[in-house]
């Protein structure tokens, strides 16, 4: 998968930024380490999500041309989505949409786009089931937001240009939802870096599944961090690769991450979202020890509706 990363690191360069690694003061003097943000916010689409999206766009065209290759379809909690559209639109492609309608309104409206089938779910489970049928049909390309190895080595990206940014760095602590942004930076970290996930409490798969030993199905409750919240895929490569890669995940509240929410604009001036608010809450929460350590902390989206934001601050 290494290789694969850094053929991803290739294929996107020019098309997505390559983000600021910057030192965080704030986090440094509260966690007793050497704190420094991978800041995925600058991206086109707000967030890290656009890697890999635009490595599976691109690979595709390598084997296929814009006019012959099929329409792709994915499931989204938004981001995801949002960074398909971004891809699919500037290679001519078209693009089908499974999302939660309980994502936030931005998330959603960024997707409406003539190139873009959108279709509103109950749920995020709902998304993906859908989605996953709809590509076994034949009639279209289905690529899982995080499941899909061109995903997670898009992904791993992030990993590969923080350890060039700075090899010193020892841990990564990243949010972790479906698991491809974790599984994608502990590859690329392997053997420098110990890496981290951080899960919302509201939505626990990886930890209970770590703990059963195998992929269970959780229930879902309601959090500000949409963008973990959900089951994993039965077939998803990322447990295994969690289970072998990362050195632990850890759980914060939600209380937590609204608070990260609102600490992050107060001492970094920069707008996040509630998944990202989760991996920032494991180290203002002290979850995830970081004394004497070299650490970076991805952040990795900031599409927040205005009205969330505002209740927040």
């Amino acid at each position: 998968m290494l290789t694969e990363i850094k053929a991803a690191a290739e294929r996107i360069r020019g098309r997505v930024l390559r983000t600021p690694l910057r030192y965080s003061p704030w986090l440094s003097a509260l966690s007793g380490g050497e704190v420094f943000l991978k800041i995925e916010t600058v991206q086109p689409t707000f967030s890290y999500k656009i890697r890999g999206a635009t490595n599976a766009v691109m690979k595709l065209l390598e084997t296929t041309t814009a006019a012959e290759a099929p329409p792709i379809v994915t499931a989204s909690a938004g981001n995801h989505g949002r960074a398909m559209a971004h891809a699919t639109g500037a290679a001519g492609l078209k693009l089908i949409v499974y999302v939660a309608a309980t994502a936030p309104e931005s998330k959603i409206e960024a997707m409406r786009l003539p190139w873009v089938d959108l279709r509103l779910c109950a749920d995020y489970d709902e998304a993906e089931q859908r989605a996953k049928a709809h590509g076994a049909e034949g009639t279209a390309l289905f690529i899982s937001p995080y499941a899909h190895p061109d995903v997670i080595a898009g992904a791993g990206t992030v990993g590969l240009e923080i350890l060039e940014e700075d090899p010193s760095i020892d841990t990564i602590v990243a949010p972790i939802g479906g698991g491809g942004l974790i599984s994608g930076v502990a590859t690329a970290a392997q053997g420098a870096a110990r890496t981290v996930g951080a899960e919302i409490a509201a939505s626990t798969p990886f930890t209970r599944s770590l703990a059963a030993g195998q992929i269970v199905t959780i229930e879902v409750g309601d959090t500000i961090a949409d963008g973990l919240s959900g089951n994993l895929d039965p077939d998803t490569p990322t447990f295994d690769m969690v289970r072998t890669l990362v050195d632990r995940v850890v759980v914060v509240e939600e209380a937590e991450a609204i608070e990260a929410v609102r600490s992050v604009a107060a001492s970094e001036r920069l707008i996040i979202e509630g998944a990202t608010g989760v991996a920032v809450a494991a180290v203002q929460a002290r979850r995830v020890d970081l004394r004497r350590r070299r650490a970076a902390l991805v952040i990795s989206g900031a599409n927040i509706d205005s009205a969330k934001l505002k209740q927040i601050l």
